[in-house]
């Protein structure tokens, strides 16, 4: 669909969009990640993570410079991502709410990842209720996959859109982790309704995987 010029005129005059620009960047996404990363300090040097709705690349790029030349960022996406220029990072053309997701991911991932971060979107309808309900529809198999691949005590992080079903993720949420977190990050633009939660301290069952 093509954008009108007032909108094209106002997202060159984005602050964060400029900067994404300037440092190479991907998207201006990548602001929010490393603002969170800062506050909470839950990626490391050596992490190995998940970065599910990784495209265009923009988290992933935070998260390779984060983890370092010891660590490794898993970028899964059901689009394709222009290759990033780091022998750290792979990538997964991947539908997360596909009924084979954990069985094909089980093929690609470490037992146990530190960290699973998602900024995963759906294609915005336009119709907000309808939007809310596939944004969280998202989240919740972004959990599942954090249930089975996060190791005990690894942190997950991910995006929601404020919403009726809002507050029975978060509940739901919440009795995975020992430490909830609910952010907006000074990157996010005031008009948005979209939040972070990142849980800290995952308490993982005692669950083989097959």
């Amino acid at each position: 669909m093509r954008k009108s010029s007032s909108w094209i005129e106002q997202r060159r005059k984005d602050h964060y969009f400029k900067l994404a620009k300037e440092r190479g960047y991907r998207s201006r996404a990548a602001f929010k990640l490393s603002q969170i990363i800062k506050s909470y300090r839950f990626v490391r040097k050596r992490d190995q993570v998940v970065d599910l709705g990784a495209a265009p690349g923009g988290w992933t790029q935070v998260l390779i410079e984060t983890v370092g030349n010891e660590g490794y960022v898993f970028a899964v996406d059901i689009q394709p991502i222009e290759p990033l220029d780091s022998p750290q990072t792979d990538f997964i053309e991947l539908d997360i709410t596909s009924n084979s997701a954990i069985e094909y991911l089980l093929k690609k991932l470490p037992v146990y990842v530190d960290v699973i971060v998602s900024d995963i979107s759906p294609d915005v309808s336009g119709t907000w209720e309808l939007d809310h309900f596939r944004q969280i529809h998202l989240a919740k198999s972004s959990l599942q996959i954090t249930k089975k691949f996060l190791k005990s005590g690894g942190n997950f992080l991910i995006k929601v859109f404020q919403g009726n079903e809002l507050d029975p993720f978060i509940n739901e949420f919440k009795k995975n982790f020992r430490q909830t977190r609910i952010i907006k990050p000074k990157a996010t633009r005031t008009s948005s309704s979209e939040l972070y939660v990142l849980g800290l301290g995952f308490k993982r069952k005692k669950v083989v995987l097959n």
